[in-house]
């Protein structure tokens, strides 16, 4: 029970010095106290990892830091969109057709000859260059380059594709995809 109210003390004692802490971090009073608090409910929560006897205020500082950078880290990653324009400015195309042609493209690249379907691999999913692929292959440039194009020919039969027209998506999703948003008509 005392090393329990030992650690809360502690904790009390430190919120002076966290806070002036967080203050030069954060630069505002209501973020620093923010900062502060989260602080305290991290070492709370991982009370059972620090061990006694050791200093308390140095292992509150370094969660005050660690947790300062973490939300840094945070804010880098997130788009302030407050009146919700981005959000709505948002669209997608559906997925239901892409995962139909990647079902479609696996079954057809499953039934080309194992030379041509690693080439192609090597070459289109993987983005080597074609020195690079023959290296791997063991076998000239040449060879890579004939392998790919037997694939992508082969390919293009099996999927029932003339021209590059046909990928990605169709004529409605384009057009709905293209349409000027209400109240932004120019």
């Amino acid at each position: 029970m005392t090393d329990a109210m030992d650690f809360k003390d502690g904790l009390l004692t430190a919120i002076p010095n966290l806070r002036a802490f967080a203050i030069s971090l954060c630069g505002t009073a209501d973020k620093a106290d923010d900062l502060v608090q989260e602080t305290l409910v991290r070492a709370w929560d991982k009370q059972a990892s620090f061990q006694p006897g050791t200093n308390l205020r140095a292992w509150l500082f370094t969660i005050l830091r660690n947790e300062f950078y973490s939300q840094m880290r945070k804010r880098g990653r997130e788009v302030s969109d407050a009146d919700g324009a981005l959000t709505v400015a948002m669209a997608t195309h559906p997925e239901q057709a892409g995962k139909l042609d990647m079902q479609d493209f696996q079954a057809a690249l499953a039934e080309l000859p194992d030379d041509q379907r690693e080439a192609i691999i090597l070459i289109g999913a993987t983005g080597l260059s074609y020195e690079e692929a023959a290296e791997i292959c063991d076998c000239a440039v040449g060879t890579v380059k004939s392998r790919v194009s037997r694939a992508r020919k082969r390919l293009s039969e099996l999927l029932g594709v003339s021209d590059s027209s046909e990928y990605g998506p169709d004529g409605v999703s384009t057009h709905v995809m293209n349409r000027p948003l209400v109240g932004n008509a120019a």
